[in-house]
């Protein structure tokens, strides 16, 4: 998705020194001496550095690219020389080589996720991880807690270990984590890095014997939280494929396009039907590493029964100029059956669902209006439905893990559905959009405010990724469910709503009979009442939480941190830390209520002035240490 959108992970990694003793407690629950947590980063789109591994010279700017200078992002040489920064973003569309004349690589450590662009205006409009860091600094987590694993976004996931190791190096992070601090780790990952991570476990299916597989998983991973995870894929690629996405940079959309389509990854996180799987078969030769596999793609009958795959509506729409059938040598069946009920002389319009995007319908209906389609269709079966690995574009299990989470902001407005026409261009500006369809709290309508037909969720998405990819987590869930609503914002517990044993039916969406005041931002819990046994699941629905900057979100910081110092405490007794009162955790939670003339929640926070205070907000903070505050909810 875009850069801005990557959420800090691992913060929990809260290790607190001194405070945490050996703890015992059954099921998903941590058992032993775990004040030696470490938190793993797996980010998202877009949302590493990548940094120059050559010489360039740009001959018309006097700013050339040498070796370790930035490439992604330094908006100084993006603005000055396009064309030489370029080529060093740009892969090669069909073996992902790089250009000729430049070559970039993914940076390293902290630094390479947490500001994008360094600088004292850039770096907080490309901050990614940095207020997670912050976060756990205040609270004392150790340096070598945090593990950033930075990749290059630009790759398909086999490419990622064909030429970087990624997936190798990503199993000696947790290896040498678990050596270095005598713990497992906790995953925070975010967008795109859920389909990075959802990879590693299936790849790791292949260097493991099964039979230690699980043993591995619980020894080296404490807790999973996918936060904003692209479940079924992201609407946004498709207009990213047609059009770029320039993430708020000053380039042309052409030229997001051109960057964006010579990228393997951009098929990654294309929308797929919930019906369709495609079975894996291994075979390694274990004396000489030898490995092969097959997929047999297929789907449910529901798939052809129901329509729209699962999703709100048809994703893509394409209004054809007519020009006789003879035209159209390249079209599918489906399209040659749509352009069959066309009328004489008149444009026809085909529908693509989500299942007719990922299996390359789409692409091949167009490809006398689209010069792309041979590239997409390469890549398309080379790097996902031929991976011997995992087609990344078939549907989420839930993942073997001891404790997962599944964190996402509901209720933006969300784009579910596209309508394009040519345009009588040249690639890259061949196409325009005539209309969008968005999903807002449960409704569907078009950019003219129309409302649309169509199947749409109790909620709607994140404003990049819609609730229905979002939210098949739910599945994840047990048989029966305790759901709370309570605040995002601090409270004293009278606005909590509970509903415990709720019936969970898979495949069933979960709409909770709660109700909402207009003013107040909520968080809802569905948290396991009855559950596999040894596993553990939540899902946290934030409303309006943007999927960029849900990252920076305190509200999602705070319920972090406090679900991990009660997995970690040894005088936890229940499966998920309460949600009956949530006060200040930090001094800057403290603030100055003029309404009564003192600093507000009293009962945490106390008037203490500091020199160098500049108002009274500043000269609130808490009264005991945050050791203290976090007592209360266990």
């Amino acid at each position: 998705m875009r850069a801005n959108l990557h959420i800090a992970t691992i913060l929990v990694v809260l290790l607190m020194h001194g405070k945490l003793h050996n703890t015992s407690v059954d099921g998903g629950e941590l058992s032993g001496d775990y004040s030696k947590l470490s938190g793993i980063i797996i980010p998202g789109f877009a949302s590493t550095q990548l940094r120059a591994w050559s010489f360039l010279d740009c001959p018309y700017s006097p700013l050339d690219f040498n070796p370790l200078d930035l490439v992604w992002l330094d908006t100084t040489k993006l603005l000055s020389a396009v064309n030489c920064w370029l080529k060093c973003m740009l892969l090669d569309p069909y073996n992902q080589t790089d250009h000729p004349e430049c070559k970039s690589r993914p940076d390293s450590g902290l630094s390479a996720i947490t500001e994008l662009d360094p600088g004292y205006i850039t770096g907080p409009l490309s901050s990614v991880w940095k207020d997670w860091v912050k976060w756990c600094i205040e609270f004392g987590i150790e340096p070598n807690a945090i593990i950033a694993v930075p990749y290059d976004w630009r790759l398909s996931p086999s490419m990622l270990e064909e030429r970087d190791l990624y997936f190798h190096r990503l199993k000696l992070t947790f290896e040498t984590a678990l050596k270095l601090r005598g713990g497992p780790s906790i995953v925070f990952a975010h967008s795109l890095g859920n389909h990075v991570f959802r990879y590693f476990l299936e790849w790791l299916k292949l260097e493991i014997a099964p039979k230690h597989y699980n043993q591995w998983l619980d020894e080296h991973i404490h807790a999973y939280f996918a936060v904003g995870a692209p479940l079924l894929g992201a609407i946004e690629t498709v207009k990213a494929t047609f059009f770029g996405n320039t993430f708020g940079l000053p380039v042309s959309e052409g030229t997001a396009r051109l960057m964006f389509n010579s990228f393997a990854s951009s098929l990654w996180m294309m929308p797929f039907s919930k019906y369709c799987r495609a079975d894996n078969s291994y075979c390694r030769h274990f004396a000489g590493g030898f490995r092969k596999g097959h997929h047999t793609y297929h789907c449910e009958e529901k798939e052809f029964h129901l329509n729209y795959s699962g999703w709100p509506t048809n994703i893509v729409n394409i209004e054809i100029p007519f020009r006789g059938f003879d035209s159209y040598p390249s079209v599918t069946e489906l399209a040659q059956t749509n352009l069959s009920s066309m009328e004489c002389g008149l444009p026809t319009q085909l529908s693509f669902s989500a299942r007719e995007i990922s299996d390359g319908t789409l692409f091949k209906a167009i490809e006398d209006y689209e010069s792309d389609s041979k590239r997409l269709l390469y890549q398309l079966k080379k790097s996902y439905h031929d991976d011997p690995v995992l087609n990344p574009l078939t549907p989420w299990d839930r993942p073997p893990i001891k404790n997962v989470f599944c964190i996402y902001g509901i209720d933006s407005r969300t784009e579910v559905g596209y309508y394009f026409a040519p345009s009588g261009k040249s690639y890259p500006d061949n196409w325009i959009t005539t209309d969008i369809i968005y999903e807002l709290e449960g409704s569907l309508y078009s950019r003219s405010g129309n409302l649309v037909e169509g199947n749409p969720g109790a909620a709607s998405g994140d404003d990049t990724v819609p609730y229905n990819s979002l939210s098949l987590c739910k599945n994840w869930l047990g048989p029966k469910v305790n759901i709370t609503r309570a605040p995002q914002s601090e409270h004293d517990g009278s606005d909590v709503q509970v509903d415990l044993n709720v019936e969970h039916q898979h495949e069933d969406d979960i709409v909770p009979n709660m109700t909402r005041s207009p003013r107040v931002k909520y968080i809802t819990y569905y948290e396991d009442s009855e559950s596999i046994l040894g596993r553990r699941t939540a899902v946290w629905e934030l409303d309006k939480a943007n999927h960029r900057n849900i990252v920076r979100s305190p509200a999602l910081m705070r319920e972090l941190w406090l679900q991990m110092w009660h997995d970690i405490h040894p005088s936890a007794k229940s499966k998920f830390v309460t949600k009956a009162k949530r006060g200040p955790l930090r001094d800057g939670d403290c603030y100055w209520d003029y309404g009564k003339a003192r600093c507000s929640w009293p009962e945490y926070c106390e008037y203490r002035y500091l020199f160098g205070d500049v108002h009274l907000g500043q000269s609130c903070r808490l009264k005991n240490s945050s050791a203290d505050a976090l007592l209360n909810y266990l």
